[in-house]
């Protein structure tokens, strides 16, 4: 395991040197007042807003390990932009969503970030727990763009600036331990396997699995992997010799479906849970697919792109409408979240005439009870809390309109009621 422990050390010396050397080449000034002015309708404005146009930054992943939720993401929030811009816009100004591809590679994802820093006023989309907690720091005491991230690790917490929609992944694996325990025959003395990446998301829900476990009586049986790492074959071999009675894995969707295929051609017959970033419904299409809809649940901060509320089905009838034949999934409702608590936060700002980026971040602090329609209220007003402690359980079904079927409707656990993130 030393190689293992070097390894993510190396990584996380790596990003820090990148950071550095990314923040020595834009100014060394803190952003207290550079570059603001009072724009059209008495508004102050500074990075990223003119008196026509608000600049929002999208750093996404569209051909690496997070390729099918970058695409959907993104594709939400150019709908949610266009809509808006329709509309009228946000402060008699038009939207633009300026997106940048990192392929889940931290150089490319640092410098997409460094090259729009002076551009935009802020961020509805980062992909990488790993990328955003490496530029958390350059974020809150240099740069104070506000981050709404695709990613919910608990280091993020804390920041005035990056905030978590939803519950961190730590809370969340809580929460799927809690349904293996009620409604899939996990009990207290038995074996849980964690397939974990390496880095920030893995190791923060293993963090969950860990608390979960200790709660219940469990024992956790640890694979760590990397993101590179597709095939689980040596992993199910390692959990099935272990003897474990059900499987977490908080990775990727490739390595989901590898999991779930080798362990039942193997005859590794158990319940597998995973993160919400460990699912896309074109798995269903795979030889997997089966497999899938049988042994496979996964959490998830919100109800599914095809769940049975007005704000669900109206955005399944836009995005239809604007992306003809492409598949439905639960990146499309993360990345709608974001733009419309980013747009609120811009609404607000507006009303009380600051589009600085200090102002649209005070905003933010303002929506105590958000609702995007998706199950979940998100209270905004704590930056070291999530948004949200509550989980929903689906379970892959290629019948239902999204191939995503709620199980467990949203819920918080008694273990993630009395955890502190």
């Amino acid at each position: 395991m030393n190689h293992r422990r070097q390894a993510v050390r190396g990584l996380a010396a790596a990003l820090a040197a990148l950071v550095a050397l990314t923040a020595a080449g834009c100014s060394s000034k803190a952003k207290t007042g550079d570059g603001e002015q009072t724009g059209a309708g008495g508004v102050k404005t500074g990075e990223g807003v003119t008196d026509k146009t608000i600049a929002v930054g999208a750093l996404t992943d569209m051909t690496g390990v997070y390729a099918t939720l970058g695409k959907s993401v993104t594709q939400a929030q150019q709908l949610y932009v266009k809509q808006v811009n329709a509309a009228g816009g946000i402060c008699g100004r038009q939207l633009e969503l300026t997106v940048r591809d990192h392929g889940y590679d931290p150089q490319k994802a640092l410098a997409a970030y460094t090259e729009l820093e002076p551009k935009v006023v802020g961020y509805a989309q980062f992909i990488g727990s790993p990328f955003v907690a490496a530029v958390k720091q350059r974020v809150d005491a240099q740069d104070k763009g506000l981050v709404l991230p695709q990613a919910w690790s608990a280091s993020l917490l804390g920041s005035s600036y990056i905030r978590v929609l939803g519950a961190t992944y730590d809370v969340e694996t809580i929460n799927a331990v809690d349904f293996l325990l009620t409604e899939k025959g996990l009990k207290a003395g038995d074996k849980l396997g964690h397939v974990y990446f390496e880095g920030d998301y893995g190791e923060n829900a293993l963090k969950g699995s860990k608390h979960a476990a200790e709660k219940a009586g469990l024992t956790v049986v640890e694979q760590k992997i990397k993101p590179t790492d597709n095939d689980m074959s040596a992993q199910v071999a390692a959990l099935k010799q272990a003897g474990v009675k059900a499987v977490v894995i908080s990775a990727g969707p490739r390595q989901a479906a590898s999991l779930v295929g080798v362990a039942a051609a193997t005859g590794l017959r158990v319940p597998v849970v995973g993160n919400n970033s460990a699912f896309a419904p074109q798995l269903l299409g795979t030889q997997a697919g089966p497999a899938l809809e049988k042994m496979y649940w996964f959490a998830s901060p919100s109800l599914p792109i095809g769940a049975d509320t007005p704000a669900a089905k109206k955005l399944v009838t836009d995005y239809k409408a604007a992306y003809p034949g492409e598949t439905l999934d639960n990146g499309i409702v993360a990345g709608w979240t974001a733009a419309s608590v980013f747009g609120e936060a811009l609404k607000k700002a507006c009303a009380d005439k600051d589009l600085t980026r200090e102002g649209v971040g005070k905003a933010l602090l303002t929506l105590t009870a958000h609702d995007a329609g998706f199950g979940m209220t998100h209270d905004l007003g704590d930056p070291k809390a999530p948004s949200s402690r509550e989980s929903v359980i689906i379970q892959p079904d290629k019948s239902v309109p999204g191939g995503m079927r709620t199980v467990r409707q949203p819920f918080v656990s008694d273990a993630a009621k009395s955890y502190t993130p």
